[in-house]
């Protein structure tokens, strides 16, 4: 299963950890794993290297995590955000013994 959890502040998304495999096909063939692992490189990405924000980033064999520390610059990043959370949420509701999306507010 891949456990996604999004963390919010005052509903401003500042970061996400993703951990686990899905196990629908073994690797290299996973096309649920290759799903969400493209969407959220692309999303880290485009965060750091394209908006240019400061994140602490952690990435290993199945885990990902992402933390923006500065609140006006997660506030800068909420369309990509937002559009990851709303993208593994639709593959989460396709594929639901696989993904599951959790949101962390604090």
């Amino acid at each position: 299963m891949i456990n996604i959890v999004f963390h919010l502040n005052s509903g401003i998304i500042y970061g996400y950890d993703i951990s686990g495999h899905s196990g629908w096909d073994e690797a290299g063939k996973d096309i649920i794993c290759a799903s969400v692992s493209s969407a959220a490189y692309m999303t880290a990405n485009t965060v750091t290297d394209i908006m240019n924000i400061y994140a602490d980033t952690f990435v290993d064999d199945g885990e990902m995590h992402i933390i923006i520390t500065n609140m006006h610059d997660a506030e800068k990043a909420q369309i990509i955000l937002r559009g990851f959370l709303l993208h593994v949420k639709e593959l989460s509701n396709q594929y639901n013994d696989f993904i599951k999306v959790e949101i962390s507010e604090v």
